[in-house]
């Protein structure tokens, strides 16, 4: 049999485990903050693959200064993020490559709406079911077990690969952002985010706004002599809806996202006000995430969004004279367009076409991903391709089990082809 044949032999060999090491990941509750014990656990998982492990806690003074850091209100301390590098033998035949996966995960609240428990990657049927298990550690299972096989069988690639798991892809990519900053740079990169087998063409970029909007509060019985901080903000609320309209049809669309009918979102994703329901309450504050397209910037849009809020605030009485306070934080993310011709696509729908018969199809996502800082910053061509899954960042999170299988399999044939092999010895 040929090398492919026994490296796709020893992952169907390997599914039971890799199935168990997915339901392992899907335990640790790695919400923002809390990624510690489960990248303490993968870098225990690179050690014993005999990878060099590098696990390093982001250095806020170096990130801070980067054009490209997006701005936090947290700390780094005890949140490491964990590098395993296969280094090559000899000299490059190959070309060097960079699997990256997010072991970061959004809140499973309210937890009363799912059928299963978030933290127990319960099995029914085909699908696995938890909170982050589709976004995306199954991704992170098929990747480190597509590496798995590879080495199992003694195979030398041809340049060096390197495992990475990240933090903060949901809400700065700083993460990925340190990766690059502590030096670990290759010929390209794959990111297993669960889009299906179809590879990333197009992205936009992400900001994150807070309005506090003030009143004048008072004891229920005097709300006709007070101003309700909540119904001023629904002013602006109401002022985003109409923005939203605004940019994605009264101006041009992105050729990438032509038929993309609502390409940018502006989403309201928090708000808190209140803290006793007979006053009046002073203050509300809300958060929003907009979006923007490719070759957009992400500081002309915080001005866009700031301005017109401030606009629409003059048309209020009371925002006219205590106009809202207004903040970013969090993503400052430009939108990625990649050619089609990059090699790197080609190696890819090669890979793709070992398991599927249907030709690999391309995407452009109203989402954001960490493949901007590869691109962007380093010009390392980088996509993403992954399982097949549902409900993320919703109740009942669920993959395919079939589909993750099947990516271990095509990340196995793509990392081959694009790595190269040196040659084959005894398995350790």
């Amino acid at each position: 049999m040929d090398i492919l044949t026994d490296v796709f032999k020893q992952i169907d060999n390997d599914w039971e485990e890799e199935v168990k090491f997915l339901q392992k990941l899907g335990s640790f509750q790695s919400v923002l903050g809390k990624e510690a014990p489960i990248q303490d656990f993968l870098a225990t998982t690179f050690s014993d693959m005999k990878l060099e492990t590098d696990s390093f806690i982001p250095d806020i003074k170096i990130l801070s200064v980067h054009p490209a850091f997006s701005s936090v209100e947290w700390s780094y301390d005890d949140r490491p993020i964990v590098v395993g590098k296969w280094n090559s033998s000899g000299p490059k035949i190959g070309k060097s490559l960079i699997l990256q996966g997010h072991i970061d995960v959004v809140s499973p609240e309210p937890t009363r709406l799912w059928d299963y428990d978030p933290w127990g990657s319960t099995i029914v049927g085909n699908k696995m079911y938890g909170r982050g298990i589709c976004d995306m550690k199954s991704g992170v299972a098929a990747m480190i077990y597509a590496v798995k096989a590879i080495k199992k069988l003694g195979i030398e690639l041809g340049a060096d690969l390197t495992l990475q798991s990240v933090h903060e892809e949901e809400c700065t990519g700083n993460g990925a952002l340190a990766t690059l900053l502590r030096g670990y740079k290759a010929d390209g990169g794959l990111i297993p985010e669960p889009f299906g087998p179809r590879a990333l063409l197009s992205q936009v970029g992400v900001i994150w706004m807070r309005v506090t909007v003030s009143g004048s509060g008072a004891h229920v019985m005097s709300a006709n002599k007070a101003v309700n901080a909540i119904e001023k903000a629904y002013t602006l609320i109401e002022a985003l809806q109409i923005y939203r309209d605004k940019i994605n049809y009264e101006q041009p669309k992105h050729a990438d996202f032509e038929d993309v009918d609502h390409p940018l979102n502006v989403n309201i994703g928090k708000i808190k006000a209140g803290d006793w329901t007979s006053t009046v309450p002073s203050e509300c504050t809300f958060e929003v995430r907009i979006g923007l397209y490719p070759g957009q910037n992400p500081q002309d849009i915080k001005d866009e969004a700031e301005k017109y809020l401030l606009k629409a605030a003059k048309s209020d009485p009371w925002l006219s004279d205590f106009p809202p306070e207004i903040t970013f934080y969090g993503f400052h993310a430009h939108g990625v367009s990649l050619n089609k011709e990059q090699e790197i696509f080609s190696y890819l729908e090669e890979a793709h076409n070992k398991i599927y018969k249907d030709k690999m199809e391309y995407l452009s996502t109203t989402a954001t991903t960490d493949i901007r800082h590869y691109n962007l910053l380093y010009d390392i061509p980088t996509t993403c391709y992954g399982p097949t899954g549902g409900n993320m960042h919703a109740p009942n999170e669920w993959i395919d089990l079939s589909s993750v299988k099947e990516c271990t399999k095509v990340y196995a044939a793509f990392i081959l082809s694009w790595c190269g092999i040196r040659n084959r010895v005894d398995a350790f």
